[in-house]
């Protein structure tokens, strides 16, 4: 599946919501469409001197925001149709889980170990081994961003409960959890109790409901959450953080903006040409047309578009091939054949 290196707001820099509603006619996958045709004529021209394929992936990478996601400060993510970075760390939400997803890798790592590190946009598989926080950890489970199941290496973020089947004229703690008839149930009061009286018919037993990933949960030792069957509490902060901006986010774009800017144009471009190839308007034209001047001209490095190029073994920027083989200076005006 394409990763998309724009998002629809860049658009509007070139037309109306309108023109672009009309262009796409409901089908979000043209936009995918455009800008593949668009990124390749990109790193046809530039990819012999310059890190495109590096540049594009900062916007390729970036994904919508996720409540599962922690976000360090300096993390970008896609929101409301825009891009931000965090100022602040943003906690993720972590559901309960009786699963192991990692242990600590207690083998020799050897030039022959596959090691990865560990990403939670990521996804993994039972034996993979990563690299997280100098700690190397091998995947029990199945986990990761397309999993919508996204579990840290050494983080356990819930402990689970001990349970009993509830008796009848057995005393118990505040507090304490007891199964009955397939469900859980705390004791919350311990006024007027009676012990004949089962969990299920006494006001002095609060039903323990499953886990609700919208729900707030405490650190006061009882907030507990039913999953997988089984009783947990909270160990840590289990909840995602409410992202405010000018809080803990604000409005940054990592992008280039020199290939933002023309792959819009181009883009929009290949959008006219879906639709209607004889019919493109004169303005789209010039656009595409100054696009791929611009393209030739920092192929050609004539002009700086501000993209990291490719060094060589020494560290200096790679030649093109013509400089290599024929170039008497690496000053261009000491070669009259440099076009």
């Amino acid at each position: 599946m394409y990763k998309r290196f724009l998002i629809n707001n860049d658009y509007l820099s070139i037309v109306t919501e309108e023109a672009l509603s009309q262009l796409i006619r409901g089908r979000e996958s043209r936009l995918a469409q455009a800008e593949e045709a668009a990124e390749e004529t990109i790193i046809e021209y530039l990819v012999d001197n310059y890190l495109i394929e590096e540049t594009l992936a900062i916007g390729k990478n970036l994904v919508p925001y996720n409540k599962n996601i922690t976000y360090p400060p300096g993390g970008h993510f896609k929101y409301n149709d825009s891009i931000y970075v965090a100022i602040r760390p943003i906690a993720g939400r972590k559901a309960p889980t009786a699963k192991v997803y990692w242990e600590v890798y207690e083998e020799q790592i050897t030039d022959d170990t596959i090691v990865r590190p560990y990403s939670q946009l990521d996804d993994f598989e039972p034996g993979d081994i990563v690299l997280y926080s100098g700690i190397y950890y091998i995947c029990r489970e199945y986990n990761g961003y397309a999993f919508n199941d996204i579990r840290i290496p050494g983080i356990q973020a819930w402990d689970e409960v001990e349970t009993e089947a509830w008796e009848a004229n057995v005393e118990n703690e505040l507090w304490a959890v007891k199964s009955y008839d397939g469900k859980f149930y705390a004791l919350i009061s311990l006024d007027n109790i009676d012990l004949t009286v089962n969990p299920y018919e006494s006001d002095n037993w609060g039903l323990i409901g499953d886990y609700a990933p919208d729900h707030d949960y405490d650190l006061s030792g009882h907030d507990y959450a039913v999953a997988e069957g089984k009783v947990f509490v909270p160990a840590m902060n289990v909840n995602c953080d409410t992202i405010t901006e000018a809080v803990n986010i604000k409005e940054h774009d990592p992008r280039n903006p020199n290939i933002k800017k023309h792959l819009v144009r181009l883009a929009i471009y290949e959008l006219h040409k879906l639709i209607s190839p004889n019919n493109i308007s004169q303005a789209r034209i010039t656009d595409y047309e100054t696009s791929l001047v611009w393209l030739r001209d920092a192929g050609r490095l004539k002009i700086n578009p501000k993209i990291p190029r490719r060094l060589d073994e020494s560290n200096r920027p790679e030649p093109e091939y013509a400089i290599a083989t024929f170039a008497r200076d690496y000053d261009p005006n000491n070669n009259p054949w440099q076009i």
